[in-house]
C-alpha cells in the first residue's frame, strides 16, 4: 500500500471503532447523552481526537444513526433476504431480531427503540434521521408481510399493514420487557407469537 494512502485508511478504521462504541454507548446513555466528551473518555482518547472525526454533537449523532443502521441491516435485514420463500423470509426477519436482542447486540437493547423514545417529539436533524430509517423498516416489513400473504399459506384476512404492525409490536415489546427484566422468557413469548402468525 502506498504510504500516502495509509493515513486515511487507519483514519476509517478509528472512525468506525469510534462509531461502533457510540451505537452501544448510545443505547445506555441516549444520544443526547453522547457528547464528544463523553465519548472521548469512554474510548479512551483525546477530545481533539474525536473533533478531527466529527466537527459537532449533532455530526456524532447522525453518524452513529447511520453506523447502528448499517449493524440492523446486515444482522437482520440482509439475512432475512437470503430467502426465496417469501413466508420463510418474514420468519427470519423476525427471528433475526429477536436474535439481535437475545445476543445484546446493543447493551441498552434495540438501538433505534431507545433512540426513538428519546427523539420522538423532538425537532431536528436527528429526529428526522431516525424517522426516515424507522420509515423504512416499516416499509420493508409491510412489503414482506404482502409477499408473504399472497402465497395464501398463512390463515389470515388481515391488511398486510396490519400484520407488520402486530409483528413489528410483539418485537418491539419483546425488546422493551427484555430490557427492564433481563429475562428471556419475553423472547420466548415473541417466538410464539411470531410462530404462531406465521405457521411452519
Amino acid at each position: 500500500m502506498p504510504p500516502s494512502t495509509r493515513p486515511r485508511s487507519d483514519g476509517i478504521r478509528s472512525r468506525n471503532a469510534i462509531l461502533d462504541a457510540a451505537a452501544k454507548l448510545a443505547t445506555v446513555v441516549g444520544l443526547d447523552g453522547l457528547s464528544i466528551g463523553v465519548l472521548a473518555e469512554h474510548v479512551g482518547i483525546s477530545k481533539s481526537g474525536l473533533y478531527a472525526h466529527f466537527g459537532s454533537k449533532e455530526e456524532l449523532q447522525l453518524a452513529t444513526i447511520d453506523v447502528a443502521f448499517a449493524i440492523y441491516e446486515r444482522d437482520i435485514v440482509r439475512p432475512a433476504l437470503a430467502h426465496a420463500d417469501p413466508v420463510a423470509r418474514l420468519r427470519a426477519v423476525c427471528e433475526n431480531f429477536v436474535s439481535y436482542v437475545e445476543r445484546d447486540s446493543f447493551p441498552g437493547g434495540c438501538f433505534f427503540a431507545s433512540t426513538l423514545a428519546e427523539f420522538d417529539t423532538r425537532k431536528g436533524a436527528v429526529h428526522d434521521r431516525l424517522l426516515l430509517l424507522q420509515s423504512d423498516w416499516l416499509r420493508g416489513l409491510q412489503d414482506m408481510c404482502t409477499a408473504a400473504l399472497a402465497t395464501g399459506r398463512i390463515p389470515s384476512q388481515e391488511e398486510p399493514d396490519q400484520l407488520a404492525f402486530e409483528l413489528n409490536a410483539a418485537l418491539h415489546l419483546a425488546n422493551d420487557m427484555y430490557v427492564l427484566y433481563r429475562d428471556p422468557i419475553f423472547l420466548t413469548r415473541a417466538r410464539h407469537s411470531i410462530k404462531t402468525r406465521l405457521p411452519e
